[in-house]
This record gives C-alpha cells, sequence and structure tokens, in this order.
C-alpha cells in the first residue's frame, strides 16, 4: 500500500515541482474519506536548502527517512543534467527499488534516478527539452520525450512542471481507484487524466538545411502546402532528375519530401488552430490535409491529441465549438 510518501531535495529544489508532491500526497483530505499519507520532506543537502527561486527550505529528515517510504519523489532542480549526485542519495535510491519501494522524478529529476542507474533498460521521459541530453547521459535508457508520464514497474518519470500532477494522479489512480483520483482532481481543480502528450508542447523551429541546394525548393513548398506535391513536381522545381532530388533532400534536410511536408503542414495546422477561428475543413484544406478527418488523423499521429483538443488548450474555451 502507497502510505508513506518522501519527496527528496536536493539545493536549488524547483518549489513548483515540490508543490505538486505536497498538494497530491502530503494534504489531508481525510475530511472527504480520502486516504491520508505520511508525507515527508528529505533533504540530501542539509538541513536548509536553497530553491531556485531564491528562498530556503528547512526540514528535520535526512536521508534515513527514505528507508521507510513506499514512494520516494524527486523533483527537478537547478542544472540536474550537470551535477555529479552523492553516492549516499544513490545508494538509497536503489535500496528503495530493491526492497520493493517505487521512486518518481518529475521534470529533471530523472537524472537523479539515470544517476542511481534505475533508468538502465527502462522506458522513461523527461521535460522535452532534457530529453537529449538524458539520452546522451545514460545511454542504456530508452528515453521517450513526446509523453507526459511513464511507469515502468517501481520507477515512474514524468515531463515538465504540471506533467507531475498527471504521474501522480496516475499513481492514486493505481492505488486507490478512479474514484480517489477523481476526488483529489477536483479539489486541485484540474483534469484527472489529460489526453495527448508533451509532444503537442515542443516548440518545432522550421529546419534549416546545411546548404542551399533544396533551399529553394523548400521555400517553393512551404508556399504551396495547400497543394498536392509529388517527388516529380518537386524535382522539377530543383532542376533536377527525381532520383537527384530525393537523395540531396534527404543529404540537406535529414528526412524525406513527404515527412518534411508533413511535419510542416502539421505545423502549419498548429498555427492556424491558435490564432484563427477557422473551421476544421477550412484549416485542413490550408494545409494541404483536404478533409478534417485526414488532419484529425495526421495531427494525433504526430501530436498525440486531436485539433480540437489543440485549439482548447492553447486558444480557450472561446474557440469554435465544432467537432474534428
Amino acid at each position: 500500500m502507497l502510505t508513506n510518501v518522501a519527496a527528496l531535495l536536493l539545493d536549488e529544489v524547483h518549489p513548483f515541482e515540490l508543490g505538486v508532491l505536497c498538494e497530491v500526497f502530503g494534504l489531508d483530505r481525510s475530511d472527504e474519506g480520502l486516504p491520508v499519507h505520511d508525507f515527508a520532506v528529505v533533504s540530501a543537502d542539509g538541513p536548509v536548502l536553497r530553491t531556485h527561486a531564491g528562498f530556503t527550505i528547512s526540514t528535520p529528515y535526512g536521508l534515513d527517512r527514505l528507508e521507510e517510504a513506499d514512494l520516494i519523489a524527486v523533483p527537478a532542480g537547478s542544472r540536474f543534467a550537470q551535477r555529479d549526485y552523492p553516492e549516499q542519495v544513490l545508494d538509497a535510491l536503489r535500496r528503495a527499488v530493491d526492497r520493493g519501494a517505487r521512486v518518481m522524478s518529475v521534470c529533471s529529476g530523472a537524472y537523479v534516478l539515470g544517476a542511481a542507474g534505475l533508468l538502465d533498460g527502462r522506458r522513461c521521459t523527461t521535460h522535452w527539452r532534457h530529453a537529449p541530453e538524458l539520452a546522451r547521459r545514460f545511454p542504456r535508457a530508452v528515453v521517450e520525450p513526446d509523453v507526459l508520464y511513464v511507469d515502468e514497474g517501481p520507477v515512474i518519470t514524468s515531463a515538465g512542471t504540471a506533467a507531475g500532477i498527471d504521474a501522480s494522479l496516475h499513481l492514486v489512480r493505481q492505488e486507490y481507484g478512479p474514484d480517489v483520483a477523481n476526488a483529489v482532481a477536483r479539489r486541485m481543480v484540474v483534469p484527472p487524466h489529460r489526453d495527448g502528450g508533451q509532444a503537442q508542447y515542443i516548440q518545432r523551429p522550421l529546419p534549416r538545411t546545411r546548404c542551399d541546394t533544396v533551399g529553394g525548393t523548400l521555400a517553393w513548398m512551404e508556399r504551396h502546402l495547400d497543394q498536392e506535391l509529388t517527388v516529380e513536381q518537386l524535382a522539377v522545381q530543383a532542376h533536377m532528375s527525381p532520383r537527384t532530388f530525393a537523395r540531396r533532400f534527404q543529404q540537406e534536410t535529414g528526412t524525406t519530401p513527404y515527412r518534411w511536408l508533413l511535419r510542416q503542414r502539421v505545423l502549419l495546422a498548429q498555427h492556424l488552430l491558435e490564432t484563427t477561428d477557422e473551421t476544421m475543413d477550412a484549416v485542413a484544406a490550408r494545409t494541404g490535409f483536404g478533409t478534417a478527418a485526414a488532419l484529425r488523423h495526421q495531427f494525433v499521429r504526430s501530436l498525440g491529441t486531436t485539433p480540437q483538443a489543440y485549439r482548447r488548450t492553447f486558444r480557450g474555451p472561446a474557440s469554435t465549438p465544432e467537432v474534428a
């Protein structure tokens, strides 16, 4: 049973991520018949810790408090990607997993779990900005940058900031059932489950080519995203044979013409959904997907959410209430 929870803090902890853990696991909701956890904030760096926001946190609990925890949660902190971690911290996390406890990270807290070897051979995630470095530093980890959280047995990792809420509610749902998780979510005024993954939040600038051979053709493609484009047509624009064009395109962009077009069409659709009230059919026509159904299919494949849900997330409830 999940009765004893410890938040493991290192110096320059991020207050929001810590606050998520305190809110989900540290608040007494027994007046509503909800479970109460024995919750403690544990310091790995002495009784007084700095936060990255400039204030300090004091706690009487040291690493020995981790030995009785059913869940050890590690919130994000500053420069976690560049740090070396005390061996006694890493040993405590390994012992916890060995005795059957669960460990969870929020955002860059995944680096601490990685340093303990707990991500080796496991699927995991972190904030999309940290994902490439996490994969580089821990090559045996299977980093999935597009999801909100990953539950791999005793190890749970979550993406940036609010994804810690998603992972925490997932644990509550897993331990106590959906009714309890929904009740906790209502108290927090958050959805008990969010659709999609963090792919919809990733800012992807337009790719830049390494030379000018297909640069003019790329600009032409961007102006004609609403049209059906074939490799043969694009090769004519580039004054090359189709085979030569396809080869040069792959060399200079790192992808195929079809995948490049698809990505730019999704980017344009995101922009239109964020900034206009155009119908889904109109967005589909302007982006070259043709129909709202095709737009929805490709949007879900690329971003893990529907166009209408994306519009609600990034534009708010005043957007056009139509079905996609």
